[in-house]
């Protein structure tokens, strides 16, 4: 087993001026990423981070977040991942549990204000000591002890079923494994450009890191507003060239693969892949489906390539130094195709969750299948093998997927829940497939205060990413209810499905898009049909705000692609986020047509 240090450091002694990062017109050799990586990593080293040391990183897309990265762990460190377009008390909740040692961050994010020594890594001063420290490998004489496979790696935070995100603590053990499967399914190496898709705070962020950078490979970033699926993600893979991607369904499902990843690879993670996704992306590229939760090193299995028409597609086999378990409620193999839970094992498996004894116990468990003082992770997930195949089925308890994030709907529940106003929570998913996929949340207030819709929206939306907060919330008066008294879930979530933004009447259409469309009631008029018919709802006007009607990212890049369409203008899709109302985006539409 090797550190995520040993490797990439083979890769520059052999790939030392390929280049490593591409982010917008900056391209940084792997030489020079090392080198910028060993500089930064002696002054942590300086600052106290040695293995297993915490250090929390708030730096945006860019080739110093790659830096920053790779100078925590060659110091010996585990990084912790803080998003800056999280909520600020989401992100003070995290470093609070963590306690990380140091937080990295740049002049562009704002600090969080907590109790942990901060590094400005692009403070022209801190910047200066930097150069001055050497440029070679950071030694274990350095460090002050020797960095094994076994120490922390990373932290990530993950949506949790009791309202409190939960930290999955992984360590090196399961990267040379990892680094194994990609070789043998991929085989990426110098002259691949890989795209670094996912956000940082999740774990599929390290399968694109380490898809480019442990092979040799080119690692494409870009801004996040240029990644948005649809035509500003395609239009971003075709200016870098990019032949290798990971992306779940909902983004391929609204982008058009034609010319896309020619003689490449195309991943899909994090949903279900479809019959007809599958049909569609696996013409003129190679495609595989993956599957694993945070609680293992990225993934635990992998089908494909894909060929042909499947009636389900398989997520394969498990990867090299995994196993994957079908067992029934008393831990027997159901090999015979039966459906059960399934339970990963292997050298991917995370440590537990951070400071969560208890919960860790409950989900991290002797493995009966494997070597003495194994353990195996208990997922949640339901799953069967057929010829050899394994077929992910579902889930076993309330937690879902929505565009592709993992969502703990309690979470959401116990946040609304601690609002005043609020009695009962119940929250569910609606939507016609993965990309119209939305949060509902019905709520029962107190009679004793009066609290809006809007602003229960807004209470959750201070705490919550902007995947789990709801697209709507509805007040009931009352629930409907089992015979024995409890909620009746199943009832709301077909209610769900009929439900966007509150409203339940279907869409008024929209209004067609010839005639006079220069004067700007005509465009603000003709838009706001676009969002009725986008949205699936009965009214919006001028001054409603796209997303506080329910939009969403992907939604947003389906209205973009209409507007693309049937007016003939193409708008930045951070013009969609920007504009404060339909009017603001009807002027941007105006001014794109006159240029």
């Amino acid at each position: 087993m090797n550190t995520v240090s040993d490797l990439f450091e083979s890769v520059v002694a052999e790939s030392g001026d390929e280049p490593a990062v591409v982010f917008g017109e900056t391209v940084v050799d792997y030489s020079d990423l090392n080198a910028s990586a060993n500089r930064l990593a002696r002054r942590l080293v300086a600052a106290g981070v040695g293995p297993d040391s915490l250090v929390a990183v708030a730096v945006p897309r860019s080739d110093r977040l790659i830096v920053a990265v790779l100078a925590v762990l060659k110091a010996g460190g585990a990084y912790l991942p803080l998003d800056p377009s999280y909520p600020a008390e989401r992100l003070a909740h995290m470093v609070v549990d963590a306690r990380p040692l140091l937080l990295l961050r740049t002049e562009s994010v704002t600090s969080p204000h907590l109790d942990v020594p901060e590094v400005v890594l692009d403070d022209p001063s801190f910047e200066a000591r930097c150069a001055q420290e050497r440029s070679d490998d950071v030694t274990a004489d350095e460090r002050g002890a020797p960095l094994t496979p076994g120490h922390l790696m990373y932290v990530i935070y993950t949506s949790g079923s009791t309202g409190v995100p939960k930290g999955v603590a992984v360590s090196h053990a399961g990267v040379t494994d990892l680094v194994s499967t990609q070789a043998r399914l991929y085989g990426t190496g110098p002259g691949d450009r890989v795209l670094q898709w996912a956000s940082f705070s999740f774990d599929a962020w390290f399968w694109d890191f380490t898809l480019a950078l442990m092979h040799g490979a080119t690692l494409v970033m870009a801004e996040q507003h240029d990644l948005l699926p649809g035509e500003s993600l395609r239009e971003t893979m075709q200016k870098y060239d990019v032949n290798h991607a990971v992306l779940p369904p909902v983004a391929l499902g609204i982008t058009d693969s034609e010319g896309l990843l020619a003689d490449g690879t195309i991943t899909s993670t994090g949903d279900v892949c479809t019959r007809s996704l599958a049909e569609e992306w696996s013409k003129g590229r190679r495609l595989f489906n993956a599957y694993g939760p945070t609680e293992v090193t990225v993934g635990a299995s992998i089908g494909g390539p894909v060929e042909g028409v499947q009636e389900e597609v398989t997520v394969g086999s498990p990867w090299d130094g995994g196993a994957v378990y079908v067992l029934d409620e008393n831990l027997r193999d159901l090999r015979d195709g039966s459906e059960g839970e399934l339970f990963l094992a292997g050298t991917g498996v995370a440590r537990g969750y951070l400071n969560r004894p208890g919960l860790t116990a409950s989900r991290f468990v002797a493995d009966p299948y494997g070597p003495p003082g194994s353990r195996m992770y208990r997922s949640g997930d339901r799953g069967r093998y057929a010829d050899g195949e394994l077929y992910f089925t579902g889930r076993i308890d309330n937690q879902v997927k929505v565009r592709g994030f993992r969502v703990e709907l309690g979470e959401i529940e116990a946040r609304l829940e601690s609002h005043p106003a609020a009695e009962i929570v119940v929250a569910a998913v609606g939507g016609e497939d993965v990309s119209t996929e939305y949060i509902v949340a019905y709520v029962r207030t107190s009679a004793r205060h009066d609290v809006s819709e809007a602003e229960l929206r807004e209470y959750a939306r201070r705490a919550l990413p902007e995947h789990m907060v709801p697209s709507a919330i509805v007040l009931l008066d009352r629930f409907p209810t089992l015979l024995n008294g409890k909620v009746d879930r199943k009832a709301l979530a077909e209610l769900a499905s009929r439900t966007t933004a509150g409203r339940h009447e279907a869409a008024t259409p929209a209004p067609s898009g010839e005639g006079d469309a220069g004067e700007e009631e005509s465009c603000e008029r003709i838009l706001c049909g676009m969002v009725r018919e986008t949205l699936k709802i009965s009214e919006a006007d001028p001054q409603d705000n796209f997303f506080d009607l329910g939009g969403h990212s992907v939604l947003a890049a389906k209205l973009a692609g209409r507007i693309r369409k049937e007016l003939g203008v193409t708008i930045p899709m951070r013009s969609l986020f920007e504009a404060n109302n339909l009017a603001e985006l009807a002027e941007a539409v105006e001014r794109a047509r006159r240029a």
